[in-house]
């Protein structure tokens, strides 16, 4: 166990202020993740990385319009002229050969950035010409782009009209004349276009630059930077170098190894920083990552920018870009430019080695400045884009990946960015490195790639990159934690995608998953469970590839560790192992009975997050299994029916259980996770199966008030219902509560008879059981399994009952079905009174074809699958009339119907073909609806970041601050509570709060550190804060009505509280949020804490007839001792055992038999000396050693007391004894080493309760007398004794505020630290009562 500890802080503050260090080092109980959130998955960022309309350039025009020797009528040039064109002088050589040369140069310029275009020269063209030529591209071209160059340095200027000039005529538009502002036409609305200058400009005419400065910018980058750079006076900190030097610098462009080949990097990355942190993303996205040609002219597009702008020229572009050329990156570029040019004189004359740049180098730190340095809000790093370039070297690969990986650590959105800059192409390649030292690293960042973008599955399959996984997952030499983010990443790989399951199955990847199942790292098992829980969800091939490695019982393993999280992944597996739909055989029929079975045990587990599971696994199975599960389900229906099942709410003392409906009850105050809860106020959501099926008479009128004890445990029938259409649920929660209870009477097992078939009968049992689960969304899902199978079984019924006639929906059904009189409609009104149900005459059978009452034998062959086919019968029995006060319905099972290898969902061989809609929508609504959310919300850790401190860690988080606070607020206490005490305690009367509970008091537990006191009453809970007198909360605590709440406990009481209940039918809640003004109390977790409790008598009235009649045995309800130091909860009561459930884990470790045939009505437990300390009905204390074998745990037994133990409490410290009370009042103290008491007191008898300060050596107790009851509560009264049985006072309860009369005592508490004692009386007072206010 790992308990959550928190190290104390060196406060640096004076020792009176100093927080208490067991505070800090007690573990926290139920704060885990799975308790503080929702299980849900993260809501899919919408993904705008992934170009949906990825485009190619496949065809580019060149037209040049030179004229060579003959200068444009309208430009004046300069003497000497700029008159370079593609790096050729068209005056050194005749003006044909000349334009040739230009053209051809201008082509392999192009085809350096896109060499796979087909390339067509149009020289000093016509109208005609041009027109052909882009008419015959465009067409050839289909889809794709066309690039349309055009140079018209020999021809006159674009006209005022935005046309532009070929030879002899006009042509096209110009679009960078102003008249081309106008809309363009649609055919234009994708067009990208770049220009050298503004209409109103001319080029620059300097005789060192090229005549076609703008082209050299788009096709010769670096060149024409290079040129450019010399040309500016900073060359001069660069003795030597010169414009005839530059030509020499050696390498090639796409070398990166060499200075030409490095510069070109270089520029690719500055340029591609600069245009995503100046473009929006969108355009970033359309002109730099769409195609490769458009983002390598673009790129070079800024450098034109920055050149010819100094040269007063303004290039400009469609779409129009954002100014770039005073970025602070091309400071960077222009240090690269100097550091390389400065080499050059030394290795052209003297052949040094050429030191690469360090840009790169510092471009990662400064990224990792970021990273290390920055807040929380900030723009993000422009150093992105200049990463992804870093990717393709092998000199920083390593420690880029790892500032990767740092950075998408970060979040959601930092993968979202990350994706949006262009990461994935570079990190799928990169999974064809065999590197070992890549592997951490690219497993970190393919898990948060796939966190955030699932749908990234597609491209590692068809890349092969899932081999890359498996190997890294088979490999034993890798960390757990990596080898945890590579199941991960299989189980995205296969999930819901066909094909990367039949790849990952051929991988060998179950046998990978399986040697792994056991590994010690609890995220590794539960990912490796997901991973083949995934890999065979519908895929038969992977689910027979599990059988043959024994898959399922190497899982079975997993249902009982230690993490509820193993256990929810390992339930996930399984489930979905017996969820596949493909054809039955009798082996994998034996199959999945087995692993039914073993699912099962987990009915009880303390993890709600595992029992929903459960009931999802547990569906796969009903919808496998359907026909089989109809039958039993039929058989359950009729015993409950016929059932007179009583209910121990009838016979409660009636001064126990107040009717509250009047009109000065308080409203309850909504719950978060029991918002939900119903209330029933009509006849409408009630079992409508039964309704169809069998009907009988009901006395009309009967309603149900709404009232918080009219609410049960389960929360959606109003919301959620059994059919597709409609929303309602055809059982109602009570139906099935009581078919639960009437099958734990019963011997259902018999009523099929053949053991084959009980394993449906014990899993209807378990999802009868997981229906009345105390946590509702477990309620919920068992609800919608059990009313799927009713909803089934009411179509088939009533389809055999109106054949041949079809209606439109089950309402039309229902009504068509029911006679003119009054019918019995099983309700919760019957329920609420708790009467018993009336048995019907005669119930609903099923029947053979001949009409006998199925044996053993013949039933055997419906429920079974054998391969054998069976003649299907097209004879189904008539329906034959009822008789007066019922409609029977004589069915024959659906299953009788069909050969046994049939699907599940096939029509019946009498229902038209019609009814094919309505089973496949029930098949949808059962296994659509059936999820947890479980995987989804498991992967949210690998998208949230898990290299940061957690912020509990943090000294100056809020939390760290608000934590330092209450565990000062905490020493406080203790240290002013222990001042009073100290000074001695002569009377314990002075009534310092009072106030009327909207219930009566059950439990009174007084919150340890703050003035805040919780008071129980039968099913709800009020917040008092008896400082101010204040009411500060009042919910439904969702236990049903026949049940009550016996114990209450403060979990983390010195930090998070957390509040948990206990009720007698054995249910533990426990909440958070309560008495909170800004939020609404909420369920953290609830489990059965105690299974086969009977609820009985409880109370007052118990107590008193115990005094009467010594031997008459109430119940205790349950009780519970809580352990902050261990985590341990100890539960016990009318059963026969002591369970201990340990709350890290989740799940019970020990049950301690009491060896007693009476109930356990006080625990009492010691954390240092292990040891329990039992009261019991019987009067006998037991002390238990909980270190030691079952055999030889109970070490002591008492039995000194002759009656029912009301308190037994074992004092906290190495030497602390046992003070035990019965209701004679003697009072008993044991030394746990000695067999008898070691004093013995007497005090006033008929104790009907009694509390023992665990700091003051006091105990306060009421006791009740028979005639109490004959003369009113004047006789009784609560008396204070120190610890040697002396009386310290008597309150009398005529002596209270204004006089006010308190009636029966119903239950009271001290203060953990105050001398504090809190009575609840049986007339709804609550009173709190200390020491003289002079003390205080």
């Amino acid at each position: 166990m790992e308990p959550e500890m928190l190290q104390s802080p060196l406060l640096g503050l004076g020792e009176e202020d100093e927080s208490d260090l067991t505070d800090w080092n007690l573990p926290l109980a139920f704060m885990k993740k799975r308790h503080c959130e929702k299980i849900e998955g993260s809501k899919s960022l919408a993904q705008s990385w992934r170009m949906k309309d990825r485009m190619k350039t496949v065809s580019v025009a060149l037209v040049l319009c030179l004229n060579v020797g003959v200068d444009p009528p309208d430009v004046v040039k300069t003497t000497p002229c700029a008159r370079l064109e593609c790096w050729i002088d068209p005056l050194s050589m005749g003006p044909q050969k000349a334009l040739e040369t230009i053209g051809a140069n201008l082509q392999k310029q192009y085809e350096n950035w896109q060499p796979r275009a087909r390339y067509k020269q149009s020289l000093d063209p016509t109208v005609d010409e041009v027109k052909k030529l882009c008419t015959s591209l465009r067409r050839n071209a289909k889809e794709e782009r066309v690039l349309f160059h055009y140079n018209g340095h020999g021809v006159p200027r674009p006209t005022v009209n935005g046309e532009i000039w070929v030879f002899n005529k006009v042509a096209a538009i110009n679009p960078n004349h102003p008249l081309a502002q106008m809309p363009l036409p649609p055919s234009m609305k994708n067009c990208i276009q770049l220009a050298a200058c503004e209409a109103n400009e001319l080029l620059p005419m300097i005789p060192d630059l090229p005549a076609d400065l703008f082209t050299s910018c788009l096709t010769t980058p670096i060149k024409i930077a290079l040129r450019w750079f010399c040309m500016q006076k900073s060359v001069r900190l660069v003795p030597g170098v010169t414009l005839d030097l530059i030509e020499k610098i050696p390498g090639r462009l796409n070398d990166r190894r060499t200075p030409l080949g490095e510069l070109n990097w270089i520029f690719t990355a500055i340029t591609d920083t600069i245009a995503w942190n100046v473009l929006p993303r969108d355009l970033f996205q359309k002109l730099f990552r769409q195609d490769l040609l458009v983002a390598s002219l673009f790129r070079n597009f800024l450098l034109a920018e920055r050149i010819m702008r100094s040269y007063n020229c303004t290039p400009v572009s469609s779409p129009r870009l954002p100014p770039t050329y005073m970025h602070a990156m091309w400071q960077a570029w222009d240090l690269a430019v100097d550091i390389c040019l400065s080499q050059l004189p030394t290795i052209i004359e003297e052949g040094t080695a050429f030191r690469h740049s360090p840009f790169f180098a510092e471009q990662l730190t400064a990224f990792q400045v970021w990273l290390t340095m920055g807040v929380e809000n900030r723009n993000p790093p422009e150093q992105l884009p200049i990463v992804l370039q870093v990717l393709l070297s092998q000199v920083h690969r390593l420690r880029a990946l790892d500032l990767l990986g740092r950075f998408l650590d970060l979040g959601p959105w930092a993968v979202s960015l990350a994706l949006s800059v262009g990461i994935f192409p570079y990190v799928l390649k990169l999974l064809q490195s065999s590197a070992r030292e890549l592997r951490p690293l690219l497993v970190f960042i393919w898990a948060k790639i796939l966190a955030v973008d699932s749908s990234c599955q597609a491209d590692l399959v068809k890349d092969n990159g899932h081999k890359y996984f498996l190997s890294v997952l088979a490999d034993p030499y890798m960390p757990a934690e990596h080898r945890t983010m590579t199941a991960f990443i299989l189980a995205v790989i296969v999930n819901n995608y066909n094909t990367g399951q039949e790849a990952c199955l051929q991988g060998n990847l179950i046998a990978i998953c399986l040697e792994q199942l056991n590994d010690p790292h609890p995220l590794l098992r539960q990912w490796v469970a997901i991973c083949l829980g995934r890999i065979w969800q519908n895929f038969d091939s992977a689910r027979w590839c599990g059988v043959r490695d024994s898959a399922h019982e190497k899982l079975y393993s997993l249902l009982s560790d230690p993490i509820p999280e193993v256990r929810c992944a390992a339930v996930f597996a399984l489930g979905t192992f017996v969820g596949n739909s493909a054809e039955r055989t009798d082996h994998s029929t034996t199959i999945d009975h087995n692993v039914a079975m073993m699912l099962a045990q987990l009915i009880n587990d303390g993890s709600p997050m595992v029992r929903k599971e459960l009931v999802v696994a547990l569906s796969h199975l009903v919808v496998q299994y359907e026909s089989n599960f109809c039958t039993v389900a039929l058989q359950f229906m009729e015993e409950e029916k016929n059932y007179p099942l009583p209910s121990p709410a009838a016979t409660e003392g009636g001064s126990l259980t107040p009717v509250r409906d009047g009109p000065c009850t308080p409203r309850l105050r909504s719950v978060s996770s029991y918002g939900n809860i119903r209330a029933v106020t009509t006849a409408r959501n009630l079992n409508k199966s039964l309704q169809n099926l069998s009907l009988n008479e009901e006395p009309a009128g009967s309603s149900v008030a709404f009232s918080p004890g009219n609410l049960s445990t389960s929360s959606s029938a109003s919301s959620t219902l059994g059919s597709p259409e409609n929303e309602e649920y055809i059982l109602s929660f009570e139906t099935i509560d009581k078919m639960r209870r009437v099958s734990s009477y019963s011997s259902l097992n018999s009523l099929i008879g053949v053991s084959f078939n009980s394993v449906y009968t014990q899993i209807w049992r378990v999802l009868l059981h997981l229906a009345a689960d105390p946590y509702p969304d477990v309620s919920d899902l068992a609800m919608k399994v059990l009313n799927s199978i009713a909803y089934k079984i009411m179509q088939v019924g009533l389809a055999c009952r109106l054949k041949p006639q079809r209606l439109s929906n089950p309402g039309e059904l229902v009504h068509a079905t029911v006679n003119a009189r009054p019918q019995r409609i099983l309700d919760t009104s019957s329920l609420t009174q708790s009467a018993p149900a009336s048995p019907t005459n005669k119930g609903m059978h099923i029947h053979q074809v001949g009409g006998s009452p199925p044996t053993a034998s013949t039933s055997s062959s419906s429920l079974t699958n054998d391969v054998t086919k069976q003649p299907v019968s097209r004879d189904i029995a008539s329906v034959r009339s009822a008789n007066v006060g019922n409609i029977g319905v004589q069915y024959t099972p659906h299953s009788h119907q069909f050969p046994r290898t049939r699907k599940m969902f096939d029509k019946g061989p009498d229902q038209t073909t019609d009814d094919a809609d309505d089973t496949v929508g029930h098949k949808n609504f059962i296994s659509a609806t059936m999820q947890t959310g479980f995987c989804d919300w498991s992967a949210k850790y690998f998208a949230q970041p898990v290299m940061k401190i957690p912020e509990e860690h943090d000294l100056e988080s809020q939390i760290r601050k608000e934590r330092e606070w209450r565990f000062l607020r905490n020493a406080r206490v203790r240290k002013q509570a222990q001042k009073i005490i100290q000074k001695g305690i002569s009377r314990l009367d002075d009534q310092i709060f009072l106030n009327r509970n909207p219930g009566v008091p059950s439990v009174v537990k007084f919150h340890p550190f703050t003035p805040c006191i919780a008071v129980a009453d039968k099913d709800s809970i009020c917040f008092w804060d008896w400082e101010k007198g204040e009411k500060l909360d009042y919910f439904h605590n969702g236990n049903p009505r026949y049940t009550r709440i016996t114990a209450m406990e403060y979990l983390n009481g010195q930090d998070c509280s957390l509040l948990l209940t206990a009720t007698d039918d054995g249910a533990i809640r426990v909440w958070k949020n309560f008495a909170d003004l800004e939020k609404n109390p909420e369920m953290v977790t609830a489990w059965q804490g105690l299974s086969d409790m009977l609820p009985t008598t409880r109370g007052l009235a118990r107590r008193v007839s115990i005094y009467l009649d010594r031997s008459k045995q109430g119940g205790a309800g349950m009780v519970v001792d809580w352990e902050q130091e261990t985590g341990l909860l100890m539960t016990s009561g009318d059963v026969r055992i002591i369970r201990i459930w340990d709350t890290d884990r989740e799940m019970k470790v020990q049950d301690i038999p009491t060896g007693a045939d009476s109930c356990v009505t006080s625990l009492s437990c010691d954390s240092h000396r292990s040891l329990i300390v039992a009261g019991l009905g019987d009067g006998s204390i037991r002390v238990f050693d909980r270190r030691m074998a079952l055999s030889e745990c109970r070490v002591m037994t008492y039995r000194e007391h002759t009656a029912w133990v009301v308190k037994a409490y074992l004092q906290k410290h190495p030497e602390g004894n046992i003070m035990s009370v019965s209701v004679n009042g003697d009072v008993r103290f044991f030394d746990p080493r000695m067999p008898e008491s070691v004093k013995v007191l007497q005090i006033v008898k008929g104790l009907t309760a009694l509390d023992i300060h665990p700091q003051a050596n006091l105990f306060a107790c009421t006791a009740s007398f028979p005639w109490a009851q004959l003369s009113g509560s004047m006789n009784q009264f609560t008396a204070i004794y120190n610890g040697n049985g002396e009386l310290i006072n008597n309150i009398k309860y005529y002596d209270g505020f204004m006089g006010q009369r308190v009636g029966a005592i119903s239950c009271l508490a001290f203060h953990p630290h105050w001398p504090h004692l809190a009575v609840g009386s049986n007339d709804y007072y609550i009173s709190v009562y200390s020491v003289e206010k002079r003390i205080r």
